[in-house]
C-alpha cells in the first residue's frame, strides 16, 4: 500500500480468468541496483501456473503501462542467474541483458542479472 501512495503503482494480482483465483502477482517497484533505483517489473506466480505464459503475458502489459502512462525511459527485470524460466520471460518480452551484480539475502551472495528493454 506504502508504494501505491508513494508513486502510484506497485505489484498488481494477477487472475486466472477462467477461474477468477489468484495465481500470482506482476507489477513495477523501484529496486536497489548497484548504486542507483531502476523501475523493475517483477512478477512471481504459484508453482502450478508455471510454464503458462502468464508471467510473460503480464509482464507484457506492465511493460506497455510503464512506457505508455509512466513514460519510463527503460524498465528492467532482476533476475536470480539460475532462474531460466524469468529470465526467458524477460527476452520474450523484448528484454536483454545488461549487467550483473552480486546482491545479499540472509548472508547468502546470490548473483543476479539486470534484463532491460528501452521505450522506443
Amino acid at each position: 500500500m506504502e508504494r501505491y501512495k508513494k508513486w502510484g503503482f506497485g505489484l498488481w494480482a494477477v487472475i486466472q480468468k477462467e477461474t477468477g483465483g489468484l495465481i500470482g502477482q506482476c507489477g513495477l517497484t523501484w529496486q536497489p541496483w548497484k548504486e542507483q533505483k531502476v523501475l523493475e517489473i517483477g512478477y512471481l506466480f504459484q508453482r502450478a501456473h508455471w510454464h503458462k505464459g502468464y508471467a510473460v503475458e503480464a509482464a507484457k502489459a506492465c511493460k506497455k503501462y510503464a512506457f505508455e502512462v509512466l513514460k519510463a525511459p527503460e524498465v528492467c527485470s532482476i533476475i536470480r542467474n539460475t532462474n531460466i524460466p524469468s529470465q526467458k520471460a524477460a527476452l520474450r518480452i523484448g528484454m536483454r541483458p545488461a549487467d550483473s551484480w552480486i546482491k545479499h539475502y540472509k548472508g547468502i551472495a546470490m548473483p543476479h542479472d539486470r534484463y532491460i528493454v528501452l521505450r522506443k
